[in-house]
């Protein structure tokens, strides 16, 4: 009998011969690729979006938690609708008629009933949006002002330190005479009082203009700078001492 090729016992039997089973061994060289190329950059997407997430969130922080967010705009309802848009604005009442108390003590004051009446008793007497006042006047209670502008308890502020060196008004308060309703406009955070404290020139006038909301310094304003530090010993604290007693 004759023996035939290989080729033709691998037919006859139907089973792979040894040089078959050799051929499809692999080395182990070619992977098959599962995920697409673009997912090789995945790592670097990834630390991108950390840290423009990291950013995003300190920055949303700083300013949604800082008081240029939480405190400026604040005008709370008062128990009457006082304008000083009306009286310090239109009547030219000076802001010292009511805070009496601004140039010689740490707090402005809050004017009692009885500054009030002395134009009301005559000044419309019968008005209803008046009722309030004329009730404080007759039961002797005060009224409750409710305050816009505060500091921490633990920081110390002197209203006359400031206005008898030249702070205006409208530098903490903004321009009230155009306020309707008075609003806070500044942040009085620690950052913007330490601003002013370090450079306090663009905020110093004659003491007689502090409030004077329309006054404007001239070309001149650095001479005038520099003769009333001297004279007025203004040299404002930037240590803690200065408002943290």
């Amino acid at each position: 009998m004759r023996l035939g090729s290989r080729a033709d016992v691998q037919v006859e039997t139907g089973r792979p011969t040894d040089t078959a089973g050799d051929d499809n061994k692999t080395d182990g060289s070619s992977v098959t690729q599962i995920f697409p190329k673009w997912t090789n950059r995945l790592p670097l997407y990834a630390a991108v979006g950390a840290v423009v997430l990291a950013v995003s969130a300190v920055g949303a922080v700083w300013y949604y938690g800082s008081p240029w967010y939480t405190d400026v705009g604040y005008r709370p309802i008062q128990p009457v609708a006082y304008s000083h848009k009306l009286h310090a604005g239109d009547l030219g009442i000076d802001c010292r008629y009511c805070h009496t108390d601004v140039e010689r003590s740490a707090v402005a004051s809050v004017p009692p009933t009885q500054t009030c009446m002395n134009c009301h008793k005559l000044i419309l007497p019968d008005s209803a949006s008046l009722q309030p006042v004329r009730d404080s006047w007759v039961s002797g209670i005060p009224l409750q002002w409710v305050r816009v502008h505060k500091i921490p308890d633990y920081a110390y502020f002197d209203h006359g330190a400031h206005v008898t060196r030249g702070v205006g008004c409208i530098s903490c308060h903004g321009n009230v005479t155009q306020m309707d309703v008075v609003r806070q406009v500044k942040p009085l955070s620690m950052s913007w009082c330490l601003d002013c404290h370090r450079n306090p020139e663009r905020h110093l006038r004659p003491v007689d203009e502090v409030t004077n909301m329309d006054w404007t310094p001239g070309d001149d304003h650095h001479v005038f700078v520099a003769d009333f530090t001297r004279t007025h010993g203004v040299l404002p604290p930037t240590d803690c001492s200065g408002c943290h007693r």
